[in-house]
Order: structure tokens, then C-alpha cells, then sequence
């Protein structure tokens, strides 16, 4: 295994379990393309290269079973997983704020939503807050307009208003802590810079490690990019680093897919046998701005 990867896997140890975390991350990333389900074993397998006991990711599977994450399938002994419901939308919502290209420009307009006090807050406010909404006042949610509003706000009063760019950004540094995302993808390059280079070398990574090096690249990059509200340039400052951390993010994706996917080829099954191989949209992700 390469030395920039064993570091990024000893980091990893040293935080919080993250493992149902991981778990999503591979569905989302690598399974939901090619079909949507797989074999307990494939995930096992995984986790082993980074040194999780199957204990604590079976533990992880059934906890993400029980609060709506997955569904599990039994055929004879064996146990295949998918995203349930929940899973499913929580994904679909993230997929473009992760892989596509991010805005440039701006039309000097907001998205207004005015929460009240029902029943369905707390799941409102989560869902806005997972789409890149600000919070500026209590009740009161923000993001550039063409922003798609989640359906757990679909009841929220809805506005349009205009902000020259002085009030816009007087409003976006009431609604974004902007220098903690900055800090954060500052240090995600940090972390993943060596790894750049080194998929650059000629020194082939060997399959298992760049299906590894992909997961954990898409791991620590969405726990960045889904808190950014991914605003248009004219509202950051030009050092903006969440440019520079979306190219890194690409050219190593790019760099390790190949081999990742040729992993899944001989590694990872559903009920029918191998994994179907993946559409156009995984050749399209992070493609150019």
C-alpha cells in the first residue's frame, strides 16, 4: 500500500467510528452506479483493507437497517444490502452537489424559505441545511436562487429577493460560517495532496488500494462539499479554496477509477452474480466547470 494512503487510514482510526458513514459512502459512490446492490462479503472485504473488524461493520449494516438506511435481502446464507428509501433520496440529493460542476454565475437573487413550528421542522430544517441552505435568523432559510428546494420544505413560505452585491454578501457571512468550510477543504488537501502525487507516478496502485483511496478521497471530500453552499464565484473571496479542492478531488478520482471499478469487476456480486457494469453518468462525474 502506498505511503500517503496507510497515513490517510491511520488518521482515520485516530477519529470517531465512522464506519456507517464509510458504508453509505461506498453505496452511494460505488454500488448505487452498478446496479444498487451487493454481497455482505464484497463490504467485509473492504473493510478489511483498512483494518475494520467485520464485528463493527456488521454491527454498523444492521444499525443503518434499522433506522432506514439500507434493506437487507437474504439469499440462502448470504446477506445482500441495498439503500432503502431513505438512503436512496439522501444520495440523489448529495450526487450533484458532490460530482457536478459547480455555478459561476450569479443572478443577484436568493431563495427565501420561511419555516414555521409544525410537526415536520427538525426534518426541514436538516434537509436545508444538507442542500447548502443558510440559517441567518431563526426560522429563516437562504441559498442563490435555482438552488432545488428539498420536499421536507416543500410547505415552507417561499420568496424571491434581489441583493446588490454589498447586501449579498452581508448576507451570506450572516448565513455561512464560510472560514470553517474554507478551513475544512484546506485541510482535505492537505491530507490528499500526497496521494496526487503518487497516483500521478507511473507505479500502478493495485486494484483493492485504489477502490480504497477512491472511497476514502469521496469520504472526506462530501463531509466538506455537502456543508458548502457552493456559491457563485461573485460571492467568494477570489482564494477561495473550494476550487482548488474540487480539482484535486477529480484528478485523483479519475486517476483511481479505472482500477476501483476493475476491483468491483472481480470482487463484488449482487443475487444474480457480478455487478452490471456502470452507465455514462460515473464517466461524467467532476467533470469540467
Amino acid at each position: 500500500m502506498p505511503q500517503p494512503l496507510a497515513r490517510i487510514i491511520e488518521q482515520l482510526k485516530r477519529e470517531p467510528s465512522r464506519t456507517g458513514s464509510i458504508v453509505i459512502t461506498v453505496f452511494g459512490d460505488a454500488i448505487v452506479p452498478r446496479g444498487g446492490s451487493v454481497w455482505l462479503g464484497t463490504l467485509l472485504e473492504f473493510f478489511k483493507a483498512i483494518d475494520i473488524d467485520s464485528g463493527v461493520v456488521r454491527t454498523a449494516m444492521s444499525r443503518l437497517a434499522a433506522d432506514g438506511w439500507l434493506e437487507r435481502d437474504k439469499v440462502g446464507r448470504n446477506s445482500f444490502y441495498r439503500l432503502a428509501g431513505k438512503g436512496r433520496q439522501t444520495f440523489d440529493a448529495a450526487t450533484r452537489h458532490i460530482y457536478d460542476p459547480q455555478p459561476s454565475e450569479w443572478t443577484g437573487r436568493f431563495e427565501l424559505l420561511l419555516i414555521g413550528n409544525g410537526e415536520d421542522r427538525d426534518a426541514a430544517r436538516e434537509a436545508l441545511k444538507n442542500a447548502g441552505f443558510g440559517n441567518p435568523l431563526p426560522g429563516v432559510w437562504v441559498a442563490p436562487s435555482g438552488v432545488p428546494i428539498p420536499e421536507e420544505a416543500a410547505s415552507a413560505i417561499r420568496l424571491e429577493v434581489f441583493a446588490e452585491d454589498d447586501s449579498g454578501r452581508r448576507l451570506l457571512s450572516e448565513s455561512w460560517p464560510l472560514h470553517r468550510t474554507a478551513d475544512a477543504y484546506l485541510k482535505f488537501m492537505k491530507t490528499f495532496e500526497p496521494l496526487r502525487a503518487w497516483v500521478g507516478r507511473r507505479d500502478r496502485l493495485s486494484e483493492i488500494d485504489a477502490f480504497t483511496a477512491r472511497i476514502l478521497l469521496i469520504h472526506h471530500y462530501r463531509r466538506v462539499v455537502l456543508r458548502d453552499p457552493l456559491l457563485p464565484t461573485a460571492l467568494l473571496p477570489a482564494d477561495w479554496p473550494g476550487r482548488a479542492a474540487r480539482k484535486l478531488c477529480g484528478e485523483i478520482y479519475r486517476g483511481v477509477l479505472p482500477a476501483s471499478e476493475q476491483w468491483l469487476d472481480r470482487n463484488a456480486t449482487n443475487p444474480a452474480g457480478p455487478l452490471p457494469a456502470a452507465g455514462q453518468e460515473l464517466a461524467r462525474r467532476f467533470g469540467p466547470s
